[in-house]
């Protein structure tokens, strides 16, 4: 086997959902290009990875300091939708129907793989509540265990914030990420979002 190729295939193997034989296909691909345009995909890589870095407010991808969505005077920003990875902020972007703010946790908890609440930007989450005073924190993690766990968690831990704490509606299907919901289903999950109360009874 030719070293630098096998190289290439185990480097694409690492990236997410690419298998051996998609990583064998997509290197045979590049392979089989102008070196121009393998060049030009270095390239771009490299620029995304030297521009890009975390927004200061919502942890979301920026150029700046703050992303366009926080920089934005046009969003609602006493509604706060709190999502596990940037790829679901594109993913309710799409929809183009949700006016408010994000917060990126950077995952969900998951003990079992390492990831706790000190991994997670929990704590952050907390000191926005406590400083920007929204009204609203939409829940829009995904239907897995462990974003389940996670939802709870996040809410018992503001139940006593004077925020509403709500959560998707129950039409996205369980165990499905964000990212691969369509948008209809997405945009009415968002519409019919659930309150989450925990300690709490009415009347």
């Amino acid at each position: 086997m030719i070293g630098p190729l096998e190289d290439l295939v185990e480097a694409l193997c690492r990236l997410p959902t690419i298998g051996r034989k998609s990583a064998w296909r997509l290197a045979l691909y590049l392979m089989e290009q102008p070196q121009s345009e393998a060049a030009r995909l270095a390239a771009v890589i490299t620029e995304a990875r030297t521009r890009l870095r975390q927004c200061a407010r919502c942890f979301n991808y920026s150029e700046n300091e703050l992303c366009t969505i926080c920089a934005s005077p046009t969003r609602e920003c006493g509604c706060i939708c709190v999502v596990e990875k940037p790829v679901d902020v594109l993913a309710i972007e799409r929809g183009g129907r949700y006016r408010g703010c994000y917060h990126v946790l950077g995952g969900v908890l998951s003990p079992l793989n390492g990831v706790t609440i000190d991994k997670l930007r929990i704590a952050e989450l907390g000191q926005r509540i406590r400083t920007e005073h929204p009204e609203e924190i939409i829940i829009g993690l995904g239907g897995s265990a462990d974003a389940e766990t996670t939802a709870l968690y996040l809410a018992r831990l503001f139940k006593d914030q004077p925020v509403r704490v709500t959560r998707l509606a129950r039409g996205l299907p369980a165990g499905m990420e964000l990212e691969f919901a369509d948008q209809i289903t997405l945009t009415q999950a968002l519409h019919e979002r659930t309150d989450m109360r925990y300690g709490k009874t009415d009347g």
